[in-house]
This record gives C-alpha cells, sequence and structure tokens, in this order.
C-alpha cells in the first residue's frame, strides 16, 4: 500500500534545514487565519512571554537540534504537511508521522521515515513511505470538497502502533477529531500498518458528538477534540487526550485564566473500553492580548508514555502577533494522581480533583529558531551515553507562513521530574 522512495534533507544544524528539490501548489487559504498567521510568523516574543531563543541552561531536557522543512515540500505525489503525531517503531526502525490533512490536498495518509541523531546533533529526517488510511469500505477517503455521503472525512490527529501478540504482529490506532459540518464526531480507529480499517473503538458517552451539534450546549467544541494518544511500555493502556475542555465542564482558558478541565482517558487495549478518565487543566493565556484575546487559545496537543504511571503532557498556544508557544508538562496517572471523572456527565470545582502537573520545558527557552505549531511527541532511540531522546513535530497547517519542524530534545542524566 506504500509510496516507496525517499526524500533526504540535507545536513541540518540549529540554525535551520534545506529540502533539496521542492516545487510551490496553490493553496486556498481563508484570509482572516492567513493574516493571523502570517502576523504570527512575523512576531517576535511567544505565548510565554519569554525571549525566543535563549535557551535555558537548568531545563531537564536540552536541544540537539531542528530539521525544518518550507509548506511546499513534496513526497511520492503528494503534498507534505499537516503533521499532527509522531510514534517509533523500534522493529523497524522507522518513524510514523499521519497528516491531518482532511482529504482536501491528498487522499488521508500517513508516512514513515527515518530520523538520524546523535550527541553531536539532530542530522536528518528521510521519508520512507507514503501509506493511504482506509475507511471502512477499504477505499481512500473522498475529499473534504467532495465527501461521500454518509462517510465521516476524518482529521487525523494522533497515531500510535499497538502490538496484537499475535502472528499479525501490529495495528494502528489514529483518531481523527470529527466532521462536524456534516454531523460525524470524533472518532478512535484502528488499522492494519498498511491503512486497511479494521475496526472503530468505542468513544466514552461524553465523548460524543450531540445533535444537532451546531446549538449543543455539551459534548465536544468542534476541531477540539481526540489530539493526543499514548500506550504504555507494556501496551496494556492506552491514554487518549482532548484537546480542550468539553462544552459542559466549562471555558477554555482566557487571559489570566486557566481553562477548564480536559479529559484524559484510560483504555484496556485487550477489551477496547474505557477504564477510568483524569482531568487535566491547561494553563492560561497571557494578560495582555488586548482585543485579539478572542483569536487566542492554548490546549493538550501530545500526550507520550513516561515509565508506567506517568505522561509527559504537550500544551500548544496560539495567539495572533504573538505566534505559537509550546510546554512540556509531567503528570502523574496511578490511582491516587486525581478523581476518575469517567462516570461524571459534568465536571464542576467542588466533585472532582485534577492531576497536578510539573513544567519540565518551556519551548520558547530550547533555543529553537522559533517554536511552531508542535503536535506530537515520540521518545527515540537513547544516546550512546544511555540519555534519553524526545522527538517533536510540527502540523504546518499546509500554511506559507509555517513550516514543518522536527526538534530533537536530550534528556538529562538522572531524568526529568522523577520526583513529581
Amino acid at each position: 500500500m506504500g509510496a516507496g522512495g525517499i526524500l533526504r534533507t540535507s545536513y541540518v544544524s540549529r540554525q535551520g534545514a534545506n529540502v533539496n528539490n521542492v516545487r510551490t501548489q496553490g493553496l486556498r487559504w481563508p484570509l482572516p487565519a492567513l493574516l493571523g498567521l502570517l502576523l504570527a510568523a512575523c512576531a517576535a516574543p511567544p505565548v510565554g512571554n519569554v525571549d525566543q531563543g535563549a535557551a535555558d541552561a537548568s531545563a531537564c531536557l536540552q536541544l540537539l537540534g531542528e530539521v525544518r522543512w518550507p509548506r511546499d515540500t513534496q513526497y511520492a505525489g503528494t503534498t507534505v504537511g499537516g503533521l499532527s503525531s509522531i510514534d517509533y517503531d523500534a522493529r523497524s526502525g522507522l518513524y510514523y508521522l499521519v497528516s491531518d490533512d482532511r482529504s482536501a490536498f491528498d487522499p488521508a495518509r500517513l508516512y514513515t521515515a527515518r530520523i538520524r541523531y546523535d550527541a553531536s546533533g539532530l542530522h536528518e529526517v528521510v521519508l520512507q513511505d507514503r501509506i493511504w488510511l482506509l475507511n471502512a469500505r477499504q477505499q481512500r477517503f473522498a475529499s473534504i470538497n467532495a465527501p461521500e455521503p454518509g462517510v465521516a472525512v476524518p482529521d487525523p490527529e494522533a497515531l500510535r502502533l499497538l502490538s496484537t501478540g499475535d502472528d499479525h504482529g501490529q495495528t494502528m490506532l489514529w483518531s481523527s477529531e470529527g466532521d462536524f459540518k456534516r454531523g460525524f464526531g470524533p472518532q478512535l480507529i484502528e488499522a492494519g500498518t498498511d491503512g486497511r480499517w479494521l475496526r472503530e473503538w468505542p468513544l466514552p458517552p461524553q465523548l460524543a458528538l450531540p445533535a444537532p451539534p451546531d446549538r449543543a450546549t455539551q459534548g465536544p467544541r468542534n476541531n477540539l477534540t481526540l489530539e493526543g494518544m499514548s500506550l504504555s511500555a507494556d501496551g496494556k493502556t492506552l491514554w487518549l487526550s482532548m484537546e480542550g475542555a468539553l462544552k459542559q465542564d466549562g471555558p477554555m482558558p482566557g487571559p489570566g485564566r486557566p481553562g477548564a478541565p480536559v479529559r484524559l482517558t484510560a483504555y484496556d487495549t485487550a477489551a477496547r473500553q474505557p477504564l477510568r478518565q483524569l482531568a487535566y487543566v491547561p494553563d492560561a493565556l497571557p494578560q495582555d492580548l488586548g482585543p485579539m484575546s478572542q483569536h487566542a487559545v492554548n490546549g493538550v496537543s501530545s500526550i507520550l508514555a513516561d515509565g508506567p504511571d506517568h505522561l509527559l503532557v504537550l500544551e500548544r498556544s496560539y495567539a495572533p502577533a504573538r505566534g505559537f508557544g509550546a510546554r512540556i508538562y509531567r503528570i502523574r496517572t496511578d490511582s491516587e494522581a486525581g478523581t476518575d471523572t469517567l462516570p461524571q456527565q459534568q465536571l464542576t470545582p467542588d466533585n472532582h480533583r485534577p492531576v497536578d502537573k510539573t513544567l519540565l520545558l518551556d519551548l520558547a527557552r530550547a533555543g529553537l529558531k522559533t517554536v511552531d505549531n508542535l503536535e506530537g511527541m515520540s521518545w527515540g532511540p537513547p544516546l550512546a551515553s544511555g540519555e534519553r531522546v524526545l522527538l517533536l513535530v510540527s502540523d504546518n497547517n499546509f500554511n506559507p507562513a509555517e513550516v514543518t519542524q522536527f526538534a530533537a530534545l536530550r534528556e538529562r542524566a538522572g531524568g526529568c521530574g522523577r520526583g513529581l
């Protein structure tokens, strides 16, 4: 089902990247969104109000380097962009990268890649294959511009490889944020590693899309649903994270005001059923956003298992004239970490206890050239010294004001946040 072939980047230092032989295609982009993102690209300070490029020498995650691809990067006849998730397969040495293209540029798809780094830096990202994601009829998804009746056009946001424990070896789990305008809610889908649809997993009832969605006061917010996913090391537990709070749980973050809790759901992978749920409170937006604060947002864009009882949580923010921000937190996930909110239809301050969180790194202080729209996290192979390496990838929204950004972070000796 794959495309074959290789796209190779030139050697990349912390100063940026070159990509060989790319060509530009036309882009249709809503004017307000384009203007806002162009302002973001030209802005100096990130959302976190920290001078960008001044690396935090005390942080437990240190930058190895970054690779940057422009919006018009091409591979196997497709436009490479919208990379919203990254997962490492130790068996093959490949990274899996899902695109959130809603079949507008090309049919829904993922890519595989090899990423080369060592203690001296991140050197290259080399695409190896293109794999189409298939619908329940084992066909490519129709374009959002000409959708197939009765079939949701997916918005893929997260992908993880799942060991099956049998002769098939492994499958993939991928999430879609939904097709709200056409009445389809978020989905959690299991597929073969060749993209074949296998089955859909049930979601907690609170995450279902009410009807009609445009007037609902309950349920998920459009484009703020299943954004993050992670598997435990033993593969027995899947964690699935929303990007933003459900409508009944409260508002999104505002200037000087943290957001309402975001739900993180644990699944039993053998039964394919939700087990329990935790509440996570995203950061407030800066106070001084002015009249553009209504267009600012902060939410959970990725999660990643860090040992048996912890998750890393990537909060990604955006504000006009400030651009993107991103912070990595660490939380506990054991039974004492917070209230199990799975049975609760609505969360209020007096009916649950959210998880505590510890900041590991503000990406604005990591020494990156810029912080782009970071949406994916994965552990890669450790360095020769034994130190772990965290890989990040950004979704460029197929927007000329953004880039596809790969960043490699080196965990300092002794690890991060072990006391949490």
